[in-house]
């Protein structure tokens, strides 16, 4: 009876370490026996249905329907372990259909899921604040879609486990837009760039970047161009590659025309030797690649250049040295002084770097007391040639460039005792015995002239500069250069430039 007695005891014990059932129907609390999870809520049959809420022991939970003790139907989950939280559609618990998840480093996803991952249309802000609205596949941004990315910048167009590839249009924040083929999240493939500074490239792009870019401007014609005085010349320019072929894929860019006068000029070659800046002149030299120096000198307007019979009446000045001999367009010295450029102090407040032209016309009206019949009133009228053009399909052309008159702060130098001083003293040209007031020779053997209303003889240089704005992606093309020797009136060119290079200073 003893060992019956036990027996009894033992079983009464086990009895009471069972665990309690749950409950069969309506609403009631079960904790699990492994004390991990408890539920709340709607009993059916002894399982979890209709709405309750299930809470892990962790702090994660999820409440919401329930259907034969599974997670079915809507409700919210969230996870502490990772602090993501889903309000949607479950199957067998997980998220799937539509739903909302935010997640817990930042973000947020509104769309179609699938066991858990986007899979489908939806919306995706990431922790950046960056937009994504399309096609989803395993979680990952597949097939067609826009994204708005935090630099403004919007793409529509294909993708491919979250890279653009495809066909696709990216607009930029500063207005720049790329139409075409991509592969890895870079442009690669054919497309057009319509770059914000008006410049479009269309043609091959190659990892991001363009296949046959335009790599320096070049300019068309002789190494040394030899103009007439007063006369008018035109330049064709062209964009080329590195293999020297026209960049016909560019189109756009602008292109600016300026000038310069040479530094230090061979006496043998032109009857001005030189020119010399005054000491508050402030332009400094700019170096070319032919080895030498050169000032600044501005362009004019032809029509300034070609006064009727009356003006040339007007301008002619019979105290200058260069009136005598050159027969042509003149004017007055004053002119000379005061309307070829802007003055040094108006250079500096412009910024205007060294090289840099400013017209030399001016289309405002005349200055107080100067009647309009005035030289000075009627070089003002004409409006001044533009110094830019626009690059089509790789070229770009100036017509009717004409150099203006000598700037202000630039005085002019005869070499004494030189061939061509007497050639053109023979010939009725030039006589250096007259100074011109107020300046001084820097050497025994050289004597500065007045200055007169046309553009001395000698050697200049012309550059095309690259200014576009902002620069095409990032970097402008080197500026070009060409050699320009302004030939007196009648007179044969010298017969070779190129083989007797001037002193540089």
């Amino acid at each position: 009876m003893a060992a019956a007695g036990r027996g009894s005891r033992g079983s009464l014990q086990r009895r009471r370490e069972s665990p309690r059932p749950p409950p069969r129907d309506g609403y009631g609390v079960y904790t699990y026996p492994n004390s991990f999870f408890q539920y709340e809520g709607e009993w059916k049959g002894g399982k979890k249905h209709g709405h309750g809420k299930l809470l892990f022991k962790d702090g994660s939970y999820y409440e919401g329907e329930f259907v034969d003790g599974e997670i079915m139907g809507r409700g919210c989950q969230h996870l502490t372990w990772s602090g993501n939280t889903y309000s949607g559609q479950f199957v067998l618990g997980e998220p799937q259909g539509h739903g909302v998840m935010t997640y817990g480093a930042g973000g947020r996803y509104e769309g179609e899921l699938c066991r858990g991952l986007r899979e489908g249309q939806g919306v995706l802000v990431d922790p950046d604040g960056q937009v994504y609205q399309g096609s989803f596949h395993d979680n990952k941004r597949h097939g067609w879609g826009q994204m708005l990315f935090r630099s403004g910048d919007e793409y529509e167009g294909d993708w491919i486990r979250d890279g653009r590839q495809g066909h696709g249009v990216l607009r930029f924040a500063d207005g720049s837009t790329y139409k075409g083929q991509w592969h890895s999240d870079v442009f690669s493939g054919l497309g057009s760039l319509a770059h914000c500074s008006g410049v479009t490239y269309c043609g091959l792009w190659i990892n991001g970047h363009p296949a046959a870019p335009a790599t320096r401007i070049a300019i068309l014609g002789p190494e040394v161009l030899e103009v007439a005085r007063g006369s008018a010349f035109t330049l064709r320019v062209q964009l080329q590659r590195d293999n020297g072929e026209t960049a016909d894929c560019e189109s756009g860019r602008v292109l600016r025309i300026s000038a310069g006068v040479r530094h230090v000029q061979p006496p043998a070659l032109s009857e001005i030797s030189f020119f010399k800046a005054d000491e508050g002149h402030g332009e400094k030299p700019f170096e070319t690649p032919f080895g030498f120096r050169c000032l600044s000198y501005p362009l004019a307007c032809p029509t300034s250049l070609r006064p009727g019979p009356r003006a040339a009446v007007e301008r002619a000045d019979t105290n200058s040295p260069l009136s005598q001999g050159e027969p042509g367009p003149a004017l007055d010295s004053g002119a000379a002084h005061g309307q070829g450029d802007t003055p040094g102090h108006l250079r500096d407040e412009m910024k205007v770097p060294p090289g840099e032209i400013i017209p030399a016309c001016d289309s405002s009206p005349p200055a107080a007391g100067i009647p309009a019949s005035h030289p000075q009133a009627r070089a003002q009228e004409p409006p001044c040639p533009v110094d830019r053009r626009h690059v089509t399909r790789g070229c770009a052309e100036f017509t009717d460039i004409v150099l203006g008159l000598p700037p202000p702060g630039l005085q002019a130098f005869l070499a004494l005792g030189s061939s061509s001083q007497a050639d053109s003293q023979q010939e009725g040209g030039p006589c250096p015995a007259k100074t011109a007031p107020g300046t001084h020779s820097s050497r025994p053997d050289r004597t500065a002239v007045e200055p007169v209303a046309a553009v001395y003889p000698g050697e200049y240089v012309v550059l095309i500069q690259d200014v576009t704005t902002p620069p095409f992606l990032g970097r402008a093309l080197p500026t070009a250069f060409r050699r320009l020797h302004i030939l007196p009136e009648g007179r044969p060119a010298p017969p070779s430039l190129e083989q007797t290079p001037g002193p540089s200073l």
